[in-house]
């Protein structure tokens, strides 16, 4: 056996410190957590298609539209609705991957849209047939005639104060031409009380992720004010109540759900902003900008509702980003959608699916 080393205690302390050195020597960056991956997609307005392109060239879902992203946090920017007819099957993907996405160590965060709060409030104005028509079953004719039953008597007064001579029969089969099957099963969904229309109030109007801020619309200055928790509570609530006959923050040009001044010139929020405070001096873009980053303690924003047509548009210094590209074929933009690594602010274009 050989002889046993013996180092004295001046020895021994230096040979702990020389350990411990090169433990922190050893920390090298390939041994250091990654940076978060955030995956952003515009404004979709009912093109599945398109949302499955972008899905799986982002790498978030794989060939059966599960979740494939891991640890990315994908944020859906709002408007899912409207203009083309998926919309269910794009809500019923994003509610799969919201439940599938955290097993993995995922997110998904749908941020709300002024067509979602649209259409719970009743606003059908841009809803297609097939969207009604996602939503017929074997009972939809009976549920229409219930419902018109329900209404009739208050539909023929209104239509015998413009033509005395208007018949029940005539009235029926006005409304009925104007109300597809589905419209009554859509119109229930949507409602405060109905499934999609509670699943649409528990998403947040503001999100913030990593120094990230994230809206459909944009903010008024105005807003910046409140705390991005007091916006929310704000939202839900307006959402929770529904058409009160009342204005509310879900239809204020300067809130996050329809504000267009940080990309373009918003004439409506113009309007608003000169009855509130008609002697105020206007804030420039770029000033809105730094004031709402400054009041949220964020370094970028990323904005959609304002279809731009040439792609992902980067401004600010990285400051700002704009989304929506028309991704849906009702606008016949290009497919797209933004990662967020470290900070750094990469689109990124996509081919579309063929039919």
């Amino acid at each position: 056996m050989g002889a046993v080393a013996v180092r004295s205690p001046l020895e021994r302390l230096i040979r702990i410190a020389l350990l411990a050195l090169a433990a922190l020597l050893d920390c090298t960056p390939a041994s250091a957590a990654p940076p978060s991956r955030i995956v952003a997609v515009g404004d979709l307005h009912g093109d599945y298609q398109a949302w499955q392109a972008i899905a799986r060239a982002a790498g978030l879902v794989d060939a059966g539209g599960h979740w494939a992203g891991g640890r990315t946090t994908l944020v859906q920017i709002g408007d899912i609705l409207d203009r083309q007819p998926d919309s269910l099957r794009i809500v019923r993907s994003l509610q799969q991957l919201q439940a599938e996405a955290p097993r993995a160590g995922g997110r998904v965060v749908v941020v709300l849209g002024n067509h979602e709060a649209m259409n719970l409030l009743g606003d059908f104005r841009y809803t297609t047939p097939g969207e009604y028509a996602a939503f017929v079953d074997g009972r939809s004719a009976a549920r229409r005639e219930q419902y018109y039953a329900q209404i009739s008597k208050q539909l023929e007064a209104q239509a015998k104060a413009v033509n005395p001579q208007a018949q029940p029969t005539q009235v029926h089969d006005a409304w009925l031409a104007q109300h597809p099957l589905g419209w009554v099963e859509h119109k229930a969904a949507w409602s405060p009380a109905g499934e999609l229309g509670r699943w649409a109030a528990r998403n947040p109007a503001i999100v913030k992720i990593d120094g990230t801020l994230f809206m459909h619309g944009g903010l008024g200055a105005e807003y910046s004010k409140l705390t991005i928790e007091d916006i929310n509570r704000r939202v839900a609530a307006a959402m929770a109540a529904g058409d009160t006959g009342q204005p509310t923050i879900l239809e204020d040009p300067l809130g996050p759900l329809w504000y267009r001044g940080l990309v373009t010139r918003d004439p409506d929020a113009d309007d608003v902003r000169t009855r509130l405070e008609p002697k105020a001096p206007r804030l420039t873009a770029e000033q809105e900008l730094t004031a709402i980053l400054s009041a949220y303690g964020a370094q970028r924003l990323v904005v959609g509702h304002t279809p731009d047509l040439k792609g992902i548009e980067i401004l600010y210094g990285g400051r700002l980003a704009r989304i929506d590209t028309g991704i849906s074929r009702f606008y016949g933009g290009p497919l797209t959608w933004l990662e967020i690594v470290g900070g750094t602010m990469t689109p990124h274009p996509v081919a579309r699916l063929t039919p």
